[in-house]
């Protein structure tokens, strides 16, 4: 990454140790803190598991997840179709990635594929610059609301999700939902709240908050993973390129 000596959180911070969405509103909207805790709590789990090698981030933006993912891997390379101080590569993902064939151990997709018009050709370009027994880490969201418009447009289901991987000669490792039906209602709400003069701002907090808590709870687990089959915050997926070597 270019000037990582110059990189400040965003989006995500390390707080007491952990991966936490930011406080900070000119990085995440404060009725967008619930939806930040969550998948910053997947990518925390999840890139420990299986980040390694030479990292690709994609539609990298501020780099958010650099701190989690830089302590686990060799190398990272940053993509944005913009330029900024952080990013190597100015690419439209829409288009080839300039990158020759399976340079890369690891690809991070964070909350990026809804914005690409044409995604089916993404996974087959970042399924050809993967090498073999690398993995990509792709986060989207589902019932949630329009954001970077004009450029937002799709939700993607599971079974969206599955067929990419499926097209692009990957193999699934992970597919799970992030949240359910009670994250989507709260979401809902504080992005509402947060609209109310003088009350509406604490109002949309303590409700995020208590969401959160709830979620630590037998019950409020029990709640957020049935109702995630039919009513998913967002999505977290996993996949992996076979190494024909080892078969």
């Amino acid at each position: 990454m270019r000037q990582s000596d110059t990189w400040l959180p965003s989006k995500f911070v390390q707080r007491d140790g952990r991966l936490r969405a930011s406080r900070d509103p000119r990085h995440l909207g404060t009725g967008s803190r619930l939806a930040g805790e969550l998948v910053a709590q997947c990518y925390e789990r999840q890139l420990r598991q299986h980040a390694r090698g030479r990292l690709l981030d994609l539609g990298c933006g501020s780099v958010p997840l650099y701190a989690a993912y830089r302590p686990l891997v060799q190398q990272v390379t940053c993509v944005d179709w913009r330029s900024s101080e952080h990013v190597d590569v100015c690419a439209d993902l829409c288009e080839a990635l300039p990158f020759a064939d399976s340079t890369f151990d690891t690809i991070i997709l964070a909350d990026v594929l809804e914005h690409v018009a044409t995604p089916e050709p993404l996974w087959l370009e970042m399924s050809r610059v993967l090498a073999p027994g690398g993995r990509i880490l792709v986060s989207v969201p589902f019932l949630y609301w329009l954001h970077d418009t004009p450029h937002d447009y799709y939700r993607f289901t599971r079974f969206a999700l599955a067929r990419f991987v499926r097209l692009a000669g990957l193999e699934l490792v992970a597919l799970e939902a992030i949240g359910g039906a009670p994250e989507v209602l709260i979401d809902i709400l504080a992005k509402h709240l947060v609209r109310v003069p003088a009350l509406g701002t604490p109002l949309a907090l303590a409700a995020q908050q208590l969401g959160l808590l709830a979620r630590k709870t037998s019950l409020g687990a029990r709640l957020s993973e049935r109702t995630g089959q039919s009513f998913p915050f967002g999505y977290f997926l996993v996949a992996h390129k076979p190494d024909p070597a080892l078969r």
